[in-house]
């Protein structure tokens, strides 16, 4: 008896380890080809430098276009409200993200700050592992110390910020009108991280319903951490070949 419940207890690891491998396996194809895609598009880096002054309303649609198409920024808030059910506390956790990208945003692109876009990628990238590792609970069985998810969500908030920063530098914007023109663009990158977490929340909701939340919360986030690796591999290679 003893033997066929062990025996059962190991095949469930094994199909559970299993399931986990070929999701993280399925992550990582996938996000190796897109993560090619992310950056700025040659229209509208080319629409930008040919412009001058106020334009509130084309830099907000170009800031809500690259949050709803930033799946690194959006991965991270898919880990950081993965096991959040109160609204209050989502509304704290993407507030700290908010105010924290929104500082480096607007400081970086104003004062001209100039940080390698591929090494501040690779630091996004390492907040996606980062979360996955931290719902997954390995910092306390590794470290047997909880690190302050508030605090390490607005530190994290900073890096991303400058990761706009750097793609929004690549628009290379025109100085007259540059602080209305951010503060629409950084308008536009909360609208389109509330339209984005809508629609995680919405598809968490349905998914926290079922029996299969719990059972695969796991793979779920090993999938996550490998495209984290994934986004600092491709990022690395490109800071080194540049």
């Amino acid at each position: 008896m003893i033997s066929s419940l062990l025996t059962a207890k190991r095949s469930i690891s094994l199909r559970r380890l299993s399931l986990s491998v070929s999701a993280s396996l399925f992550v990582c194809l996938l996000f190796s080809a897109v993560a090619q895609a992310h950056g700025v598009a040659d229209g509208d880096k080319g629409f930008i430098q040919e412009i001058s002054g106020l334009h509130l309303l084309p830099f907000t649609y170009l800031g809500a276009k690259h949050m709803v198409t930033g799946y690194d920024h959006l991965l991270f808030l898919a880990g950081v409200i993965f096991f959040l059910y109160r609204l209050k506390d989502i509304a704290i956790y993407v507030s700290l993200f908010a105010v924290g990208h929104s500082l480096t945003m607007l400081y970086g692109v104003y004062a001209g700050v100039n940080v390698n876009a591929y090494a501040i990628d690779a630091i996004i990238g390492l907040s996606v592992v980062y979360k996955a590792l931290d719902n997954l609970g390995a910092f306390q069985r590794w470290f047997g110390v909880q690190p302050n998810t508030k605090v390490a969500t607005w530190l994290f908030g900073l890096v991303h910020g400058f990761g706009l920063a750097a793609k929004i530098q690549e628009y290379e914007i025109a100085r007259d009108g540059l602080l209305p023109n951010l503060l629409a663009f950084n308008v536009g990158v909360e609208i389109g991280q509330l339209l984005a977490l809508g629609m995680i929340l919405i598809a968490m909701g349905y998914w926290r319903r079922t029996a299969a939340f719990f059972k695969y919360a796991y793979t779920a986030n090993v999938a996550m951490m490998c495209a984290g690796f994934v986004l600092i591999g491709y990022q690395l290679t490109g800071f080194v070949l540049s």
